[in-house]
Parts: C-alpha cells; structure tokens; sequence
C-alpha cells in the first residue's frame, strides 16, 4: 500500500487587535516592510485578528518580534503563533476549480476569488510533483458559506486567462461522493464564529449608504446676535 506523506503544516501567527480599518493588502505592506520575504500569504483579517502563514518557525518568531513593536491606527498588534486554520476554523466552504490555464499562480487566484469573502488558506492548485506544473484545477477554502455560494454563482463559466473555468462545492475528503455544502455543514457553520464574523462583508455590500449628517453651522456672529433662520 503507498501512503501519500502527511501534508506539510506551514507555522501560522495569529495577529489580535487589529483596528477595524486594517485590511489585507496593509498588512501585506507591513510584512513587506518588516523584513525578508518569507510568509507565504496573507490569510485574511477576521473580526480584529489577521492570520498570515510563514515559511518557517524563525520567520514566525522574527516577524511576532518585529510586528510586535508596531502601532496601527493608535493600537499596539499582539503576534502569537496559533494552529494551521484547517485544525480550527473550516466550515466546510470549499469549492473546486477546475479549466485552469496552468499559467495561473496562487497568488491570481487568491486575488480573484477573495473578493468574494476571506480565505482560510492559501489557493491550493494541484502541481505535478516531479515539474511543479499545474494540474489545471485547485481548491479554496472560504471562511462562510455566504462567500463560496457567491464565488460559485459568479466565476462558474467566466473566462480567466482565456479559458472557462469550472466552480462547484469540492468533494469531501475520504467520503463516498458527497459534497461539501451540504445542508448538516450549514447548519453547524452558522453556528461558527469565524463564519459569523465573516458575513458584515455581504451586507455591507448590498446596504444603502448611511445618511449623510448636514455639517453644523457655525457662525461668527457677535454674541447676542442670532444667525438668520434661528
């Protein structure tokens, strides 16, 4: 029997405290700035806390000791290694893409698709172990269900790289033909905080804007003077 290896668990830093007003792309600037470019991506920013997956243990502990000394919008961020997102945060959001032109990366995709909500982890194409070409298909795991119904609805059929790709529910892991999305995976992961915290970006999206509050007036009229019309 051949035993495929155990996939390998990157080291991953949870980052608490965010403002609400720090997003993905700044704190993808921040790292850049911090020093050698060795995490891999970006996971996301959830609800004040920001995942982000390294390379190694060292680029970890460097990056938690550096970030640690820095203030965004006014607030200290806390670095603390956590557990890879799959032990942890998967609802089961997990769609298949499939059509793939093998010139697109990881990084297009994550770019593409996470317009549609967070990703837990980075893109996963499948590449061939000896060339490290793509397979032309991949798989993303989204934060809510909200998000992959939405990825699905929209990217199913569109061109990307001159091609059409394919977007449906990936097939469980060690099930006999059974999707992800099933109604039992929805239920407990509306239950689930992360896909809570995840579902503002939906309706924020779909909101009127608020009312705009008239600017106050404000007058330079000797006292005792009343500004016309009070």
């Amino acid at each position: 029997g051949f035993a495929l290896p155990p996939p390998v668990q990157m080291p991953q830093c949870t980052w608490g405290g965010l403002d609400e007003k720090v997003s993905e792309p700044l704190l993808w600037e921040l790292f850049l700035q911090a020093g050698p470019v060795l995490w891999k991506l970006c996971l996301g920013v959830i609800a004040g806390y920001g995942f982000v997956e390294f390379l190694s243990e060292e680029d970890a502990d460097y990056a938690i000791k550096i970030m640690n000394m820095i203030k965004l919008y006014g607030k200290p961020i806390r670095g603390e290694q956590s557990l890879g997102p799959q032990q942890n945060l998967d609802v089961g959001a997990n769609i298949f893409i499939g059509n793939l032109d093998p010139e697109i990366d990881e990084k297009l995709l994550y770019d593409t698709f996470s317009a549609f909500g967070v990703i837990l982890q980075t893109p996963k194409i499948m590449r061939d172990p000896d060339t490290g070409n793509s397979k032309g298909y991949a798989f993303i795991n989204f934060a809510s269900f909200d998000a992959s119904d939405a990825a699905i609805e929209a990217m199913n059929g569109q061109y990307l790289c001159n091609r059409p790709i394919t977007v449906s529910y990936a097939f469980k892991k060690d099930s006999k033909g059974e999707r992800h999305g099933s109604a039992a995976e929805r239920l407990l992961a509306a239950q689930n905080p992360l896909s809570q915290a995840d579902r503002p970006h939906q309706l924020f999206a779909d909101a009127p804007p608020p009312p705009s509050v008239p600017t106050p007036v404000v007058t330079t009229l000797g006292p005792g003077v009343t500004p016309p019309g009070g």
